[in-house]
Parts: structure tokens; C-alpha cells; sequence
């Protein structure tokens, strides 16, 4: 080979190599406010998805790979909106590299990078304390015969609430980047921590996974200064120490950011409840040996045991009820009408026994679809635990059936016993906005119960206020509803343009 020809290969596959000009490091403690799954996919557990646990302690970890996917998501749905792709000269791109390839329309051939490395550098996390585990149960309910669908239960391990992991982030900025976008980037990002609105795990839209950041630690290093080039090479990377706190990341970045150009669309309703019946969900785990037969799901807040009103069941009840809905406003009965609406907003995953009806439902032949409702798990404060013995009758003799007395023990209602909903539906229709309106009237009633033993009157809620906020590409709306009790009449800022959507829903079913 020639001296010529040498010298054109090392052109050809020659690096190119990062001219970093300043490091800064930010540190933030992630605290979880739900039970969160971060499965480990091991098929041997005893639970049908265990927690990923370190390898040396019981403590739990929060890989940097799951933190990296939430909050790259996170910023590129807050510069494109929901369920649009990624493009090259974006926040994102810029902030975590990409990829290209040929249907990119990008050159892949030799002399050019078939894509861009990292800017950010997000280490692994565990938890601070070890593992303290809840267990919860969930089962798939038929929608026809309101009973579990066979084979359908399952299990998961979950964090408890109150879990922390110690979060340590490192931006490299280069010679030739753009420093601005970059710090613009990451300050929207780790705000969606701040403000709690990204979810870790799995179950994110029944409520799991919720979590955020309250304060943060910032350094920075100019690697162009020799004594800030031996400061960064000393720096403890691997211990936490105390250093000023900073309780929002665009100050401590010194970034202005403007609401406006958040290009999400949501529809975020948030609404406080009282019970009006006692109610009852299910736990699949007894707190004692002692226990009454059945007890109600209880989870840990704040080192105590709390009832709730679980993301899942309200789902299933809500999804069941808006079925009924759309079929008695259906003139035509057309069931696949119903199954569009439904699947759009809650989602679906098909058996092999509805595989036939994919062209129907889903016009891409889908086999699942996540959901785009997002129902929060709620506190149930201020209670009275009571146990209630109960006795199964014989319909043949009409007398006590014999070893079938159990007891139960629901949460009754006080005075002041309160619960807050939250839903969240993006990239909302006016006439699906319509039907959730609709759901909250169910719920507001009594109309609706929730969880078990509805049969016997229990499970039924009573609205006070909600507030119902629609957001179109940096646009808000704010609707308000208040009941200060059941005797008096409800107080509603705007009724006309809530009732425009809930014409819109009628329109939509039976248009066709």
C-alpha cells in the first residue's frame, strides 16, 4: 500500500473526538410519592414481577437507562406534544443523541458520523434505605358479567411510598455545541422531576411510579482553567456531601423557560370527594394473623398505613361505566362504535380469541394500545375502621348456610373525611372530555360505586369541587364545579362550554 493510499484510509475512518469544554454536575434526591414497580424480569420470582435489587444489598435500583428514557420522553412530548416522533435538530436529540439511519434521510457512508453521542450522563441509582416491599393484587374484571376473568390474577412487588434515591446527573458541553440549547434541554427536563409530572415503572397511568425531586445541587467546572480542571478531576463523584440547595433547577441553571411553549395537550381533572357509603377494595394481603376475613387495601405514607382508592380499580370501574354510556346514547347499537371510543382512551390488549375483530377495532391491525388516561391512586383521610360480620343464606332452606359466616372490615365515613381524584387525559377530543364530564357526574352522585360489594350499598362517593383544566399547545382553560352539600345546588363557572362537549360526545356516537 502507498503512502497515498495509507493516508486516505486513516482519513476514512478517522474519529472524531470530543472537545469538552466545561462539565456541570447536578445532584437531586428522588423521592417516590406511590408504590412503584421497577421489575428486575425475573421469570423464578414468587411474584409475578419482582423488584431489580443490587447485586451486594437489599437495596433497590434505579438504573440510568429507565431514568434516561422517562425524561428524554418527558422533554419531547413538552416540544412536540404526545405521541409525536423525535426530530434531528431538537431539544432532545441535541440533549441525548441520536442515531440516524437511511429512512432518515441522513448520508451513512464513510467520512460522515452515523450519529452523536450523549451530552448527559446519568449514573445508576439505589435506594438510601433497604427494600420495604408492598404487595398488591389485581385481577381483570369481565365487563359483561362484572365478575374476574378467568386466569386473569396477577401480582406485583412494589417500592413504598416514601423511597429515596440519590439522583446525580453530568452535562458535558463541547467546543462546538450549543451551550444554550443544551441547559434549555436538561432545565425542562429535570423540571418534569421537580414537578412530579414523570412516572417511573411500570403502571404508570393507574397511578404508579409518581415521584419527584425537591431540591438540587449544582457545580460547575470550566475545563478551559487549569485549577477548575483539578477541582472536577478531585471531585468525590461517588459520595454525597452537603452543599447550597437550590428548590428550582432553572435558577440553579440559570435558565428562563416560558409556559407557552409547552406543546402538550391534556385535559387534568382534579376533583375532592367525600364518601357517602362505606367502601370496601379488596387487599390480597392480611396485616395479622388476626385479621378480619376481608380487609381494605391499605399502602404506606409516610411510615403509615393509609386506605386508598387504587389507579386500577377506579380504571376499571370508569372504563366499565363509559361502556354503558356510549351504548345508551348509541341509537344504532353499534357496538364497534363503542369499542373505538373505548380502546382510544383506555387501551387494550387483544386475546387470541378477539384476533378476528383487529380489522374492526384498530384500522393498524394493533394487538394493544397503552392507555391515554391516566387514573391516580387517592388517600382516603379521616376514616373509621369497623368490622361488619356477614352470613351467606341458603335460597333453597332461607336459613344461615352452614360455615359460611366471614366478617369484613371497609372504611366508614366521618365528618370530614375526604379523598382526591386525579385524572389526566392527553391528546383529548372535545367529545371524549364529554364523556369523562359525564363519568364525574356518575361519580358525583352516587350514581357510580366503586370497589367491592356495591350490591349492598357500599362504594358510593359525593363530589364537593373539582377543577378541570384543559391545556391545547400552551393554551388553558379552567372550568370549576362546587357542591358545599348535597342539599344545595351546584355552582359551575362556564355550564354552556361544558355542555358543548357533552354534545359532542352524542354527536360522535351517532354520526355514523
Amino acid at each position: 500500500m502507498t503512502k497515498t493510499q495509507l493516508s486516505h484510509q486513516e482519513t476514512k475512518f478517522q474519529r472524531n473526538q470530543r472537545h469538552i469544554m466545561k462539565r456541570i454536575i447536578i445532584r437531586g434526591n428522588l423521592i417516590l410519592d406511590t408504590p412503584t414497580c421497577l421489575g428486575s424480569g425475573d421469570s423464578e420470582s414468587p411474584t409475578d414481577l419482582s423488584l431489580l435489587r443490587d447485586s451486594v444489598s437489599n437495596h433497590a435500583l434505579l438504573t440510568g437507562a429507565s431514568i434516561a428514557g422517562a425524561i428524554r420522553k418527558y422533554l419531547r412530548e413538552s416540544q412536540h406534544g404526545y405521541l409525536v416522533n423525535e426530530k434531528f435538530d431538537d431539544l432532545a436529540t441535541n440533549l441525548f443523541g441520536v442515531i440516524w439511519t437511511d429512512k432518515d434521510n441522513q448520508q451513512n457512508t464513510i467520512g460522515f458520523d452515523d450519529g452523536n453521542q450523549s451530552s448527559l450522563i446519568i449514573d445508576d441509582s439505589i435506594s438510601t434505605s433497604p427494600i420495604q416491599a408492598e404487595l398488591r393484587d389485581g385481577v381483570k374484571i369481565n365487563s359483561v358479567t362484572r365478575t374476574a376473568a378467568d386466569k386473569a390474577k396477577y401480582d406485583l412487588e412494589l417500592l413504598q411510598a416514601g423511597t429515596e434515591f440519590p439522583l446525580s446527573f453530568e452535562l458535558l458541553i463541547e467546543k462546538e455545541s450549543d451551550e444554550p440549547s443544551l441547559l434549555k434541554g436538561l432545565a425542562i427536563a429535570l423540571q418534569g422531576l421537580e414537578k412530579g409530572e414523570i412516572s417511573l415503572g411500570i403502571k404508570k397511568h393507574r397511578g404508579f411510579g409518581r415521584c419527584h425531586v425537591k431540591e438540587w445541587q449544582v457545580w460547575q467546572f470550566d475545563l478551559t482553567d487549569h485549577q477548575q480542571r483539578l477541582d472536577w478531576l478531585k471531585f468525590e463523584h461517588w459520595h454525597f456531601f452537603d452543599y447550597p440547595t437550590h428548590t428550582s433547577i432553572t435558577k440553579a441553571l440559570n435558565v428562563s423557560l416560558d409556559e407557552k411553549d409547552d406543546q402538550r395537550r391534556f385535559c387534568k381533572i382534579d376533583a375532592t370527594f367525600t364518601l357517602a357509603s362505606p367502601l370496601l377494595i379488596r387487599s390480597g394481603q392480611a396485616s395479622s394473623d388476626k385479621a378480619p376475613d376481608v380487609v381494605h387495601l391499605k399502602s404506606r405514607r409516610n411510615g403509615e398505613l393509609k386506605p386508598v382508592l387504587s389507579g386500577t380499580s377506579l380504571a376499571g370501574v370508569l372504563r366499565h361505566r363509559a361502556e354503558k354510556i356510549i351504548n345508551t346514547l348509541t341509537e344504532c347499537k353499534k357496538n364497534l362504535i363503542t369499542k373505538r371510543i373505548i380502546n382510544e382512551i383506555f387501551g387494550f390488549v387483544l386475546d387470541n380469541k378477539d384476533k378476528s375483530e383487529i380489522e374492526n377495532i384498530d384500522q393498524n391491525n394493533q394487538k394493544a394500545k397503552a392507555s391515554r388516561l391516566t387514573v391516580h391512586e387517592s388517600v382516603i383521610e379521616n376514616y373509621t375502621d369497623l368490622v361488619q360480620n356477614r352470613i351467606a343464606i341458603d335460597r333453597f332452606s332461607g336459613g344461615t348456610l352452614h360455615g359460611a359466616l366471614f366478617n369484613e372490615q371497609p372504611i366508614f365515613p366521618q365528618d370530614n373525611t375526604q379523598l382526591k381524584l386525579n385524572l389526566e387525559l392527553r391528546n383529548p377530543e372535545d367529545y371524549e372530555v364529554g364523556l369523562l364530564l359525564l363519568l364525574l357526574k356518575d361519580l358525583w352522585t352516587g350514581d357510580l360505586s366503586v370497589g367491592g360489594t356495591s350490591s349492598i350499598g357500599r362504594g358510593r362517593l359525593q363530589g364537593k369541587n373539582v377543577t378541570i383544566n384543559l391545556q391545547r399547545k400552551g393554551q388553558k382553560t379552567t372550568f370549576t364545579i362546587v357542591q358545599s352539600s348535597p342539599q344545595e345546588n351546584l355552582v359551575i363557572n362556564d355550564a354552556d362550554s361544558l355542555e358543548e362537549f357533552v354534545s359532542a360526545l352524542y354527536k360522535e356516537v351517532n354520526h355514523e
